[in-house]
């Protein structure tokens, strides 16, 4: 793994040219691993290929095991009978050469739904198969997801922890009932994943095939507005009400003065050793279904991480704090013996960062 010298090119999907205003997993990304082919290429590095939250940014995903939808290829789904061809005329919002979010998300959206409500009323026992062999195999996350992005629509987009109590403690009858009334918003959001799992598995395969691998792209952290957390809060630094005490970031340096206020809630570490790291080796697994090698961002942050005050304004009054460092990459080495992992070791870099890398030789970055 990596042993060899070769290039690649680095290129988020949304930057190909598409039809949609943006990028998808549509007849431009096989040309472009065409083209990769052809230069000689062997990897493509995607990217975090999450659902994209504030600001546009898929390091703030509302899950860090769901696809973005918005990289769904309509026409793809067109070829189903699922959308017709009148559906297909582009926004005349859509801009060439950048993706204008607020369009494309509306557009996208309501053709996935339109393509979900013709999915469901089909008549295709083949696909419908298929869909429900993901919906079981993907259960451990899939369930979370589905029901987070329900009832944020619910709430009209409301932070989880500002929920009514009875989403926010996640009341097992209060959510079987959500399930049954919201039935078909949640089979929406497993549709939308579906289609991401099998179009980039064919894309990928694709790829492979070609000669060339795909770098994915794991972030540390993940956002507070996220299934993740919300499903999880014994495993995140939260007090009673859901709220984080302390929060991510990195000290001043270089880069700014004040530092790096990124706002996403810490991990209790203690309570991930107790489970065996097992909500990190589900996330290492799933992002190995996506990717034949993963950049792990922010490694320094698994020697020893910055932990600021979630009222602080700014990132200078945190503190260092030693992360899980050995054991959960002894962990991940003992399910994932190859170790099919970069580590993003920029930034502040001290002695034991090094020596956790070196440890499990884990091949580092130079910019």
């Amino acid at each position: 793994m990596l042993n060899q010298r070769a290039s690649g090119v680095f290129l988020h999907l949304t930057s190909l040219p598409g039809l949609f205003g943006s990028g998808d997993f549509g007849a431009n990304a096989y040309r472009f691993v065409d083209w990769l082919k052809e230069a000689g290429q062997t990897y493509w590095q995607v990217l975090p290929m999450g659902e994209v939250g504030p600001g546009n940014s898929p390091y703030m995903s509302s899950s860090a095991f769901a696809g973005n939808v918005l990289l769904v290829d309509l026409v793809e789904l067109s070829s189903h009978g699922w959308l017709d061809q009148g559906d297909l005329t582009p926004h005349s919002k859509f801009e060439v050469d950048r993706v204008n979010y607020e369009p494309v998300k509306a557009f996208r959206l309501r053709l996935l739904r339109l393509a979900a409500r013709r999915f469901f009323a089909s008549s295709n026992e083949t696909m419908r198969q298929s869909y429900t062999e993901f919906c079981d195999l993907e259960q451990g996350w899939l369930r979370d997801y589905a029901l987070f992005m329900a009832i944020t629509e619910q709430e009209n987009g409301r932070e989880w922890h500002k929920w009514p109590p009875e989403f926010m403690r996640r009341d097992a009858k209060i959510l079987l009932n959500f399930e049954k009334n919201f039935a078909d918003e949640i089979s929406f959001w497993k549709f939308c994943q579906w289609s991401f799992s099998r179009q980039w598995a064919e894309l990928k395969g694709y790829a492979n095939d070609s000669g060339i691998q795909i770098i994915g792209d794991v972030p540390i952290f993940v956002a507070m507005q996220s299934a993740d957390v919300w499903a999880n809060q014994s495993l995140f630094e939260l007090d009673e009400n859901g709220q984080p005490a302390v929060v991510a970031g990195v000290p001043p340096d270089y880069f700014s003065e004040t530092g790096q206020l990124w706002g996403n809630p810490l991990y209790r570490w203690d309570q991930h050793e107790k489970s065996g790291f097992r909500w990190w080796l589900n996330r290492i697994k799933k992002s190995l279904q996506y990717a034949d090698i993963i950049r792990i961002d922010h490694f320094r942050g698994f020697a020893a991480y910055w932990e600021i005050p979630a009222n602080a304004p700014n990132a200078i009054q945190g503190r260092w704090v030693v992360g899980p460092g050995d054991k959960l990459f002894q962990a991940i080495q003992n399910t994932f013996p190859n170790l099919p992992i970069i580590a993003e070791d920029l930034g502040v870099i001290t002695p034991d960062v090094v020596e956790l890398r070196d440890k499990f030789n884990l091949p580092g970055m130079r910019v």
